[in-house]
C-alpha cells in the first residue's frame, strides 16, 4: 500500500532501533497447515487476499447469524469485539474463511491478550457446542470437532508464538482433550497439532540460542588489528572470490532470518494500549520473541561489514576492488530479488567514511553503481523500488523454480509502511466497533510477507562464507572514519581535528 512520502517523518523507532527510510540504520516458515481428515480445506497465504477484501460468503453459512457485525458490497467493515471474537468460532454449519481468521487473530491483539482471546475461543467453544456436557449428540460432536482442531492447526501453524506464553498452552491442551476423549481419530490429530507446534516452539529456541552465540562473541575489528597484523588477515575477497556466490550466501541468511519472524511482531513492534480497555498492566509481556529486531541488526550488521571491507585495505587500487567487488554483489542481488542485501550493501557504500574516499572512487567504474542507486532511489516514495518489488512479486506468482521465487523485500520500509498504516488510522471507529477495513489492509501487507518468507532457499550452502559473513568482526563508526582517514588524509580542520581525537582515543597515538 502505497504512502505518500510528502511530509513523513524519515525514522521510525521500533523499540529503541531506529529504521530509516533509506540508508543505514542508526547505530543507536510456516507451511499451509497439514491435512487434517475431514477438516475444511482453506487457500493457501497467496490466495488469501484478493482486491476486494475480505467475503463473508467464501465459507460461510448462507445466513450470518452473528449480530454486531457491519457488511458493506458483502465486505466486512467494522464489529464489536465481541461479535467479531463469536465470529471466529465455528460451529455445525459454519467455519470461518482463511482470511477472515489470520486477520483477526493478526489484529486482536491491539486490543486483548492472546491468551485472553484463546480463553474466550475455548468458552464458546465448549459452552455454545456442549463438550462438556457427558450427554451430547456423539453426531453432533463429530461435526463441530474437526472444524475447532482446524482452526486450533491455523492458530498454532500460522501464530506459534504465541503458545509459548503458558497460559497459552494450557487452555490449547484443555479444549483439545475435551475434543479428543474418546475418539481414537480426533487424539491422534490433537497429538499431530501439538507435537507439531513443540518442534515449532524448539526450532526457534535453538535459533536464538545461535543468534545469542553469535553476540556474545562478536568484536570489535579494530581491536583484532591491534593484536594481529593486517597482513595476516583475511578479506572477504579471499574467503568468497566470486560475487554471485557471495549474493547467493546473503540470500541464504536473509531467508533465513526472515523464515524466524511471526506475523503478529509487525503488529507488537507498534502495540499501545486500547482506550477502552481498562487494565492498566504493562503490554510488554505480550512479546515473546525478537525475531524482527534481529533481522535489523543484519543490515545494520551488513552495511558495517561492507564499509569495513572497503576502508581497509592500505592501498588505493585493493580498496577500488573492493568497491567493484560490492557492486556485483549487488547487481546480483537486485536480479536475484533480494532487495534488503541490495540496500545495506549500497548504505554501506554511502556512509561518509567510505563515500569521503575520493580518490579511490576516481579508480571505480561507477557506471553500474550508479545503475543501483536509481533503482533504490527514494524520490516519489521510492517509486522505482516498488516497480521493481511489483516485478520480483509477479515473477513469484508464476515461477516455475525455487529461484523464480525469491522476494526478500527492502525491510526498513516494509515496516515503515506497516507503521503508517496502522498510525494513519484508527483501530475502533467513533461506535466503539473495531475497524475491521483497516485490519483487512493491515493483514493484506502482511500476508504477502507471509508468502515471500516461506520460500526455500535454492542455493548450495558454503559454510565457510557464511561463517564470515555472519561472525567476522566489523568496523564501529568512530574506526571506519579513523581507517578512512589514515587512506586519505584530512581535507579540512574540522577532519583533523577528529582524525587527531580518533587516533589519541582508538590508538593511544597522538
Amino acid at each position: 500500500m502505497a504512502l505518500a512520502a510528502t511530509g513523513l517523518p524519515d525514522r521510525v523507532i521500533l523499540n529503541n532501533h531506529f529504521l530509516p527510510v533509506c540508508g543505514c540504520y542508526s547505530m543507536d516458515p510456516f507451511n499451509s497447515p497439514s491435512a487434517l481428515e475431514s477438516m475444511p480445506q482453506t487457500p493457501p497465504f497467496s490466495a488469501m487476499f484478493d482486491s476486494s477484501g475480505y467475503n463473508r460468503n467464501l465459507y460461510q453459512s448462507t445466513e450470518d447469524s452473528c449480530g454486531g457485525l457491519y457488511y458493506h458490497d458483502n465486505n466486512l467493515l467494522s464489529g464489536s469485539l465481541e461479535a467479531l471474537i463469536q465470529h471466529l468460532v465455528p460451529n455445525v454449519d459454519y467455519y470461518p474463511d482463511r482470511t477472515y481468521i489470520f486477520t483477526f487473530l493478526l489484529s486482536s491483539r491491539l486490543f486483548m491478550h492472546p491468551y485472553e482471546l484463546m480463553a474466550k475461543v475455548c468458552h464458546l467453544c465448549v459452552e455454545h457446542q456442549r463438550l462438556s456436557d457427558p450427554s451430547s449428540d456423539k453426531n453432533q460432536i463429530r461435526k463441530i470437532a474437526p472444524k475447532i482442531l482446524q482452526l486450533l492447526t491455523e492458530w498454532t501453524e500460522t501464530f506459534p508464538y504465541d503458545f509459548r506464553d503458558e497460559r497459552m498452552m494450557r487452555n490449547l491442551k484443555d479444549l483439545a482433550h475435551r475434543i479428543a476423549s474418546g475418539e481414537e481419530t480426533y487424539r491422534k490429530n490433537v497429538q499431530q497439532i501439538i507435537q507439531c507446534l513443540i518442534r515449532k516452539l524448539a526450532t526457534l529456541s535453538q535459533y536464538e540460542e545461535v543468534l545469542a552465540k553469535i553476540s556474545a562473541t562478536s568484536t570489535d575489528r579494530l581491536t583484532v588489528l591491534k593484536t594481529k597484523p593486517q597482513s595476516i588477515q583475511r578479506d572477504i575477497i579471499t574467503v568468497c572470490s566470486d560475487p554471485y556466490t557471495l549474493a547467493q550466501q546473503l540470500t541464504h541468511i536473509e531467508l533465513e532470518r526472515l523464515n524466524y519472524i511471526g506475523p503478529e511482531e509487525f503488529v507488537q513492534a507498534f502495540v499501545q494500549k486500547d482506550p477502552l480497555d481498562n487494565d492498566k498492566t504493562c503490554y510488554s509481556d505480550r512479546k515473546k520473541t525478537r525475531n524482527l529486531e534481529a533481522y535489523v541488526e543484519w543490515f545494520n550488521r551488513l552495511s558495517y561489514l561492507v564499509a569495513t571491507e572497503i576502508c581497509m585495505p592500505v592501498k588505493k587500487k585493493h580498496r577500488a576492488r573492493m568497491i567493484e567487488y560490492f557492486i556485483d554483489v549487488a547487481r546480483e542481488c537486485f536480479n536475484i530479488g533480494n532487495f534488503n542485501s541490495l540496500m545495506a550493501i549500497i548504505s554501506g557504500m554511502n556512509m561518509s567514511p567510505v563515500s569521503r574516499l575520493k580518490k579511490t572512487w576516481a579508480k571505480v567504474k561507477t557506471a553500474k553503481f550508479d545503475i543501483l542507486e536509481h533503482q533504490m532511489d527514494p524520490s516519489s516514495n521510492f517509486y522505482n523500488y516498488r516497480t521493481a518489488l511489483r516485478g520480483a512479486a509477479q515473477r513469484s506468482l508464476t515461477a516455475h523454480s525455487s529461484r523464480e521465487k525469491i522476494v526478500i523485500p527492502f525491510f526498513s520500509l516494509l515496516i515503515k509502511d506497516i507503521y503508517f498504516l496502522n498510525e494513519g488510522c484508527a483501530n475502533r471507529l467513533p461506535n466503539g466497533h473495531v475497524n475491521f477495513e483497516k485490519f483487512w489492509e493491515l493483514a493484506k501487507q502482511v500476508s504477502e510477507f507471509m508468502t515471500w518468507k516461506q520460500v526455500e532457499c535454492p542455493f548450495e550452502r558454503d559454510r565457510k562464507i557464511l561463517q564470515y559473513l555472519l561472525t567476522v568482526p566489523v568496523f564501529s563508526e568512530d574506526a571506519l572514519y579513523l581507517a578512512s582517514y589514515e587512506s586519505e588524509g584530512p581535507e579540512n580542520h574540522i577532519e583533523k581535528d577528529r582524525w587527531k581525537s580518533l587516533r589519541s582515543s582508538l590508538l593511544g597515538r597522538v
